[in-house]
Formats: structure tokens, C-alpha cells, sequence
């Protein structure tokens, strides 16, 4: 590693004109590694992107009825055609909000909010911080947290 490479648990990353690259290990989880690198660097707030495959992946869909997400498990080789979400603050803790689209093998896509995905083959990830701290407040009436700009 050159000393320009960051390295943590699971990832490895570098600082390139105000943003991150990052690579996440096979068989590491990407929730794992993203919250491992974004407090190694005490990023704030911000956004994620990223690309690569996953053989085991929680995806979750919330039931504005219930207020409640309902989790499914994948067990088969996919591509990760895109990950999106956002940094943010809800509660004194680190929020982690990711969204993913994956592409099975007859080319049909699964979608939606990730509770956690095991990289398997490659993760390559961008993360754009902000100067700031963005907080978010847990709305009752919707049961989902929402950004709170009246106290920040």
C-alpha cells in the first residue's frame, strides 16, 4: 500500500478531489465496511454510490400500514447494478440510509432498502462527504425518519 491508500477492516480506500474511493474485500459485509470506513474518517454526512456483486443480500420494504419493514434474504449470485443512499445523523448515531438494485442471473432485478449484503467478487464504492452535520428525526405519524433542517 502506497501512503496515499487508507485502510481499515475489510476495505481499503483513497482520497481523490474531495471525495472517496473505496473497495470492499470479497465476503465482507458492506454495511460492516462502509460504517468501518466512515468513522475511520469521520465523515458526517454525505452520499454513497457504488457497484459490484453479492451472493447474500437482506433487502427491506416498508409497510406504511404497519410502520414496519418486512426483510427478505437472497441467497444467490448477484450483480450489484447500483447502490445508492446517504450519511447522516438520527439519535446520536451514525445513519447509514441505502437503497440497492440487484441483477439476478436470467436478468431480472431486485430492488430495495438494504439492511446488508456480503460482497462477493467486487465492491467498488464512491462516498461524497459534506462540510456539515445532517440530523434526522424519526416521524411517529409515518414510523420512518425524515431530515430535520430546523436544527441544524
Amino acid at each position: 500500500m502506497n501512503a496515499q491508500t487508507l485502510q481499515g477492516n475489510h476495505w481499503t480506500a483513497k482520497r481523490v478531489e474531495g471525495a472517496y474511493i473505496v473497495s470492499i474485500e470479497d465476503r465482507a459485509s458492506i454495511l460492516d465496511a462502509l460504517t468501518g470506513f466512515i468513522t475511520s474518517q469521520k465523515i458526517q454526512a454525505g452520499q454513497i454510490t457504488g457497484i459490484g456483486a453479492t451472493n447474500e443480500a437482506t433487502l427491506r420494504f416498508f409497510d406504511p400500514s404497519s410502520k414496519k419493514y418486512v426483510d427478505k434474504t437472497f441467497n444467490e449470485q448477484m450483480e450489484i447494478s447500483n447502490l445508492s443512499g446517504n450519511i447522516s445523523e438520527a439519535e446520536g448515531k451514525l445513519l447509514l440510509h441505502l437503497h440497492i438494485t440487484l441483477g439476478r442471473k436470467d436478468y431480472t432485478a431486485l430492488a430495495g432498502h438494504l439492511l446488508d449484503a456480503k460482497i462477493r467478487g467486487a465492491g467498488e464504492f464512491f462516498v461524497y462527504p459534506i462540510n456539515s452535520k445532517v440530523f434526522k428525526v424519526k416521524n411517529e405519524d409515518v414510523g420512518l425518519y425524515f431530515y430535520d433542517f430546523a436544527h441544524q
